[in-house]
This record gives structure tokens, C-alpha cells and sequence, in this order.
């Protein structure tokens, strides 16, 4: 696999993993006990600190990458598992 396909897909799992991170650390005001000001959102975060967790999300979604490109060199899942997806009429003979 060339480095730039590496890194494409390696942002495209940061950015999933960041949108599934996301709401673990967010407390709205009513949790952390302060009066929400006028004009926000009750659903907003109190205080979003934004380094833990682009820290979590890196941390997933390298694993997640690590785990995608170990499939990928050693063929654990591969097109021919999904076969119950095909037709009857599509499959070859020698895998009947």
C-alpha cells in the first residue's frame, strides 16, 4: 500500500473515531452544576478542552487503523467471506 493511501485512510479513521470520542467527555452546564448563560444551547459542553481529546481520538483511531492494516497484509477478512451476500446465480461452480 503506497504511504499516501496510509494516510488517507488513516484521517478518514481519525475522523470517525472523533465523532464516536466526541460525547464522552462532554458535560452540558446542568452536570457540571453552573447556570447556562443566555443564548446557549442547553446541550452544549461547559468547558470543551479540545486536547484530550483529539489525544483519545488519535489513541482509537490508531488501533482501529492498526488493526485495518493487519487485515489488510494477512488476509483475515477478506471479499470471498461476504460470499452468502451473492446470488446463487453469480457463484462459480467450483464453490458450490
Amino acid at each position: 500500500m503506497e504511504l499516501i493511501s496510509v494516510l488517507a485512510i488513516y484521517f478518514l479513521f481519525w475522523f470517525l473515531c472523533l465523532f464516536m470520542v466526541l460525547p464522552f467527555s462532554a458535560r452540558t452546564d446542568r452536570e457540571a452544576g453552573v447556570e447556562t448563560l443566555p443564548g446557549n444551547a442547553e446541550s452544549a459542553p461547559h468547558r470543551f478542552r479540545a486536547g484530550p481529546v483529539v489525544l483519545r481520538t488519535t489513541i482509537v483511531a490508531t488501533i482501529f487503523f492498526g488493526l485495518f492494516y493487519a487485515n489488510y497484509v494477512y488476509g483475515w477478512i477478506g471479499a470471498d467471506i461476504l460470499d452468502f451476500l451473492k446470488p446463487e446465480s453469480m457463484r462459480t461452480t467450483v464453490e458450490r
